[in-house]
């Protein structure tokens, strides 16, 4: 007598509980983060330094030389670049998320997180926002900075804290752009490279550093109708700062609702394409 044994083919374990779930699991991976750069403090000092230094060289080698409003005052200046040096601030943190995600792809670490009954998309919710985390700490540095060397609002409390709002939807709206490329590269290098060369273009074909109807026709049009632009309008408009004139696109008319409209369009666009391209990666 013959005894027939089938193979059997173990099973990953699999989430259940919904939406709930996938909350507490991407709290968790988020905890986790946020554990892991408090035990390596120089990432949060390096992203600290980039910034603060974009403040003092802009504000010191290039204020007296633009001229924002009709003048080339150098207070006015200051004042039209910190909206500016803010967004670029929490959208080139891009870079960090996209190499992140790669080092764990790399290290085998998702590998692991699969084994676990959790929700797929989790992984890479907790881990932007942790980026979110350290984002937000570096924008309040900056904000003290930019105090120091001499910039000012004109607003009330509540319209100040709705522009870092802005920002912080911004930066967290570009870091499912980095989560994206991290899946899509092999390296954590390549994740950096990538996360950097698209952002260039977006940061400085803008209104952030000068005003954009100085610009050729055709430049001032993509300046304006930019995602970036319309956040770092927005936030001028809400600090009471001086912002881009003469400018009749639709954004920069109503960079609050673009602002926000553009970071959400983001954000349901590039989470759906990076967690289905995260299930195809560890599929």
């Amino acid at each position: 007598m013959s005894a027939v044994t089938e193979a059997v083919k173990p099973r990953t374990p699999v989430a259940s509980g919904g939406v709930s779930q996938s909350v507490r699991d991407s709290l968790v991976v988020a905890k986790r983060n946020l554990i892991r750069m408090s035990r390596i403090p120089e990432m949060v000092i390096f992203g600290l330094i980039q910034p603060v230094m974009f403040v003092i060289l802009f504000t010191y080698v290039f204020g007296g030389s633009m001229n924002i409003g009709g003048t080339t005052d150098p207070g006015v200046y200051k004042e039209f670049l910190m909206a500016g040096i803010f967004a670029q601030t929490v959208t080139f943190a891009t870079a960090g998320a996209g190499a992140g995600i790669a080092d764990d792809m790399h290290k085998g670490l998702i590998d692991r997180f699969r084994s676990l009954p959790m929700a797929r998309g989790a992984v890479l919710t907790g881990r932007t926002l942790a980026d979110l985390v350290q984002t937000a700490l570096t924008l309040f540095v900056l904000a003290l900075v930019a105090l120091l060397v001499g910039w000012r609002t004109h607003t009330s409390i509540v319209e100040v804290l709705a522009a870092f709002g802005l920002l912080l939807l911004l930066g967290y709206a570009f870091t499912w752009v980095g989560a994206l490329i991290g899946l899509s590269v092999r390296t954590p290098e390549a994740a950096t490279s990538g996360g950097l060369i698209w952002l260039f273009p977006v940061t400085f074909v803008s209104n952030a550093f000068v005003d954009s109807s100085k610009m050729t026709p055709w430049l001032r049009h993509v300046a304006d109708w930019n995602p970036f632009s319309a956040t770092v309008q927005a936030c001028r408009e809400l600090f009471g700062n001086p912002g881009v004139s003469d400018s009749g696109a639709w954004p920069m008319e109503h960079p609050v609702i673009a602002s926000v409209l553009y970071s959400v369009a983001i954000i349901v666009i590039f989470r759906t394409l990076a967690v289905r391209k995260y299930r195809n990666a560890t599929a």
